[in-house]
């Protein structure tokens, strides 16, 4: 098995089709033909059903196509450990941030990044663990940073605590029910969730049971920080997030918090990125500017708490 073989493969996958596949790698229809001819026959397998509209995966495809993946991309990053413990700055860096470190670690963390490796190129995807899972284990990601896995991930990826959290419940100006002071008061309003658990209702429900309350009515779930945002301004929707969110200067000018008296706890901040193998110094580099961020966050958070008291 050769690794043109399997870069053309993942062509052919991605693309629908050999002829995009070509015209996407810059070669000749029948080198990439040929090329998967040869697999097909190393393997004694049929990757791809052929159609009039291009192909799809067969089901020994589907089994190879993440194997090919987490190959191309150790192979990528192989090289880019080389050249950077080489004192080289150029390579590409793919983490996915929830919205806290987006809010509250990326802004401290990237102009000291971007520093040390002004040419890394950094790829960002928004989103919580589940969304990351599989592109960690098969390398598409370097790391992941938010909330922490409902369930321990296993042995393959090593999990790091940056710091613990809390929520506070927010709503638009001029809600009505604004002045509230315990959730008990917000009984019959209309809920937000967010992706943060598996199932919804999870979410909201053990927080609740533990006041003796019925789980409120949850009428939306939402995959991104613009929907909350556009939600709770122009809606009478009450959302629960972190509280980071009631410290951003966006949301802070566009959001009120409700002060309810109850700790509403959230899931705390970590690192997730694969145990079997190192990270480049580029990435490694990132999650150092990650943690600092997050002592720094740590210690506002404490002068913060030290003057009010």
């Amino acid at each position: 098995m050769k690794l043109s073989q399997l870069r053309n493969f993942l062509a052919v996958a991605e693309m629908g089709s050999v002829r995009a596949a070509a015209r996407h790698l810059g070669l000749a229809q029948p080198v990439v033909s040929r090329g998967l001819q040869e697999l097909e026959r190393e393997l004694d397998v049929s990757l791809f059903e052929r159609n009039a509209r291009g192909v799809t995966l067969t089901a020994m495809g589907v089994r190879l196509l993440d194997r090919a993946r987490t190959i191309q991309n150790e192979m990528r990053r192989a090289q880019e450990d080389i050249a950077q413990l080489r004192g080289g700055t150029e390579g590409t860096l793919n983490v996915c941030l929830s919205t806290v470190p987006h809010i509250a670690l990326l802004p401290y963390a990237l102009k000291t990044f971007r520093q040390r490796y002004p040419d890394v190129q950094l790829d960002v995807l928004d989103g919580v663990f589940p969304a990351a899972e599989a592109k960690l284990k098969n390398g598409e990601l370097d790391c992941y940073v938010g909330p922490a896995p409902e369930q321990p991930p296993g042995s393959d990826l090593v999990v790091e605590k940056l710091f613990d959290n809390t929520r506070v419940v927010l709503c638009r100006r001029g809600h009505p029910l604004s002045k509230a002071r315990s959730l008990a008061d917000l009984q019959g309003a209309e809920w937000i969730s967010t992706t943060v658990t598996f199932k919804p209702e999870e979410e909201f429900a053990p927080l609740f049971e533990q006041h003796g309350l019925p789980v409120p009515r949850l009428v939306m779930r939402a995959h991104s920080a613009l929907t909350y945002i556009t939600t709770i301004a122009y809606s009478d929707f009450l959302a629960m997030l972190p509280v980071q969110w009631a410290e951003f200067e966006i949301t802070r000018n566009a959001l009120d918090i409700i002060r309810v008296k109850e700790v509403l706890p959230a899931p705390p901040i970590c690192i997730v990125r694969r145990g079997d193998l190192p990270l480049t110094p580029a990435a490694q580099y990132f999650c150092d500017m990650i943690r600092r961020a997050g002592i720094h966050l740590e210690q506002e958070r404490t002068r913060r708490s030290g003057r009010q008291a």
